[in-house]
């Protein structure tokens, strides 16, 4: 996740989701070590608000800010994982650090929620990580403006079936 090659690579998906839905207003997206969200903000680079979402309990870029500078975490929790960097990376550093506002913390349980609706409402099968933008609106972590078009990013399905019961 902390090669210039892949972080270019997932700015990829910035380019294909402009081309099939436009630009959006925001584009949601969970974090680990920061390639995902590292990308979609240089594709987007402010035209697109970028949102940043993390678990509470695996919060590398949250705890980055905070100290002003990568630092390493403890990592835990239902999307350790997909999302158990222990550091953000460095090229997801200053990318965000330049393109990305809002960096926002997520319970278990709301992530868990999501990770439910999004089977029991959409059969979507997905893993945790991919529940974040959904909690966020759920919870109202993050409140769009109206009529705002948002993008939320749910990809990973490393998820066993057994548990979406």
């Amino acid at each position: 996740y902390d090669q210039q090659e892949v972080v270019a690579g997932a700015g990829t998906l910035g380019r294909e989701i402009e081309g099939q839905g436009g630009l959006p207003d925001s584009v949601l997206v969970s974090v680990g070590g920061g390639g995902l969200v590292a990308g979609l903000a240089a594709w987007f680079e402010r035209r697109s608000r970028v949102v940043a979402l993390e678990p509470e309990l695996a919060p590398t870029l949250f705890r980055a800010r905070e100290a002003g500078e990568p630092v390493d975490v403890d990592v835990s929790g239902i999307a350790a994982g997909s999302l158990g960097a222990r550091r953000i990376g460095n090229f997801a550093w200053e990318l965000t650090q330049a393109h990305v506002r809002d960096a926002l913390l997520l319970p278990d349980a709301a992530i868990r929620a999501a990770q439910l609706w999004l089977w029991k409402g959409l059969k979507l099968a997905v893993e945790p990580a991919a529940a974040l933008p959904l909690a966020a609106l759920q919870t109202g972590a993050y409140q769009p403006s109206p009529g705002e078009k948002i993008c939320l990013i749910i990809c990973g399905a490393n998820v066993d079936p057994g548990s979406l019961n």
